[in-house]
């Protein structure tokens, strides 16, 4: 018996406005996850942040982004993350992403044409949607979470552990701390292993850092 092949074959689409991944991210219905290389002056079809990236969070669908850690220190991208965030989608960032892929509904896998001027590619084979989604989860579950100064609001945190995490950040002892917060040493020191606990960092500077990184401490700073 002749086997029959139902798979579509990969489609080359044009670069548009939206980046060129606008056709496949139309049909999303449940799931997108998006992983880019940002890389420094060139041109990213995968890259969010596109307006029908927002109409698919208020239409419910799950996004997931995945960003090189340095997308924190562009002003830039870190607002359009920050948007993000705020619409609904889940961002985290690596050290570094490998390569740039989007994948809607767990169905097609948007990679970036051979020649930036041809835009993307869309795939519809099982086994290099299954790839590009195993790559994502493996680096997912080692990222850390970004967080924008108004979801650092929303988790409850307080002025005076605002004001903790930035003197962590600049290597002050627990009892140094103590003393410029007028508090207990030992008070402290309880707020900082809740705030090490929250942050998973592994040392006090460590989790002043990543305060910092997420823009926790972004008031102040400014």
């Amino acid at each position: 018996m002749n086997q029959v092949l139902t798979e579509r074959p990969a489609v080359v689409l044009a670069a548009d406005r939206a980046g060129g991944a606008a056709g496949p991210l139309a049909s999303a219905t449940t799931d997108v996850v998006v992983m880019t290389v940002l890389a420094p002056g060139a041109p990213d079809p995968i890259a969010p942040l596109r307006r029908i990236d927002l109409d698919n969070l208020r239409r419910g669908v799950r996004y997931r982004v995945l960003m090189p850690d340095r997308a924190r220190l562009d002003p830039a991208v870190a607002t359009r993350l920050a948007a993000l965030v705020r619409a609904g989608a889940v961002v985290r960032t690596v050290a570094q992403v490998p390569s740039s892929a989007l994948v809607v509904d767990h169905a097609v896998a948007v990679l970036p044409a051979r020649r930036p001027a041809s835009g993307v590619t869309a795939v519809h084979l099982p086994a290099v949607v299954t790839t590009v989604v195993e790559l994502f989860e493996r680096l997912w579950s080692g990222a850390t979470p970004f967080l924008s100064a108004e979801s650092a609001n929303e988790a409850g945190l307080t002025a005076r552990q605002r004001e903790l995490l930035t003197l962590l950040s600049e290597g002050c002892t627990d009892d140094t701390a103590a003393a410029r917060l007028d508090l207990s040493v030992r008070t402290v020191r309880r707020m900082v292993s809740d705030l090490m606990n929250q942050l998973g960092a592994r040392s006090r500077f460590q989790a002043g850092v990543k305060a910092a990184d997420r823009g926790w401490l972004l008031e102040r700073a400014s």
